[in-house]
């Protein structure tokens, strides 16, 4: 096997959530007077909190810091990570299969404790993780390596022998940093899939394709 552990991305790889983002910033920023409704999607896409609500200071020029902002976006958000945004319908099986296969799995999301618990308990996908790191455990949050590094750390696997599973830019340049093989899942709908080839190591349509994908990967090895 090539791989030990398989790190995942929480929004837009596992959590169908990426267009709920929209309504979720765009009630945050309306309580500091602007009307936004998710035209800067790329720009925020993947990043930690701090890096995205630093974005969307210096763009609107709110002048509430960073940390009531944090407070503001975590408390609208809980309510949609608790009671409604649907998990890809592939994720349980998916998961399923790769612990099968004795690898090792761990969350690296910069999404918060908070909003990321009720989620995977509603869903029931916390069985399948052996570690979980949200973005408040890293000082730098992605495109930095941290949070990755940590999540590999968590499992006892060295960046080498790890998968990772995006599906934003920031989110692939963290795992790249962090000396790890990166599959990502572009979604069209909020960010340009021609922009990953030479990013990301592989690119696949779904998360449909990660086991194909993986075991192609294996059977490459055996041969070499």
């Amino acid at each position: 096997m090539r791989f030990s552990a398989v790190l995942f991305d929480l929004d837009g790889v596992l959590a169908d959530s990426e267009a709920m983002w929209n309504g979720i910033d765009g009630a945050m920023l309306a309580d500091y007077g602007v009307t936004y409704s998710g035209e800067h999607k790329a720009q925020v896409l993947g990043k930690s909190f701090p890096i995205a609500l630093q974005f969307y200071k210096d763009t609107f020029n709110v002048r509430a810091e960073i940390e009531e902002m944090s407070l503001r976006r975590s408390d609208i958000a809980l309510d949609f990570y608790a009671n409604r945004i649907p998990m890809f319908d592939s994720a349980p099986k998916v998961l399923s299969d790769l612990r099968d296969l004795d690898l090792r799995l761990s969350l690296a999301t910069s999404s918060i404790s908070a909003l990321v618990l009720p989620f995977l308990e509603r869903h029931d996908l916390t069985k399948y993780f052996d570690a979980l790191t949200t973005g408040e455990e890293v000082e730098y949050g992605k495109p930095h390596p941290d949070i990755y590094l940590k999540a590999a750390a968590k499992v006892g696997i060295e960046p080498a022998r790890c998968l990772v599973v995006e599906d934003a830019l920031a989110g692939v340049q963290s795992g790249k940093s962090a000396g790890m093989t990166v599959v990502a899942i572009p979604d069209a709908r909020w960010v340009d899939p021609a922009l990953f080839p030479g990013r990301a190591d592989a690119v696949i349509d779904n998360l449909d394709g990660l086991l194909p994908w993986l075991h192609a990967q294996n059977e490459s090895a055996k041969s070499e």
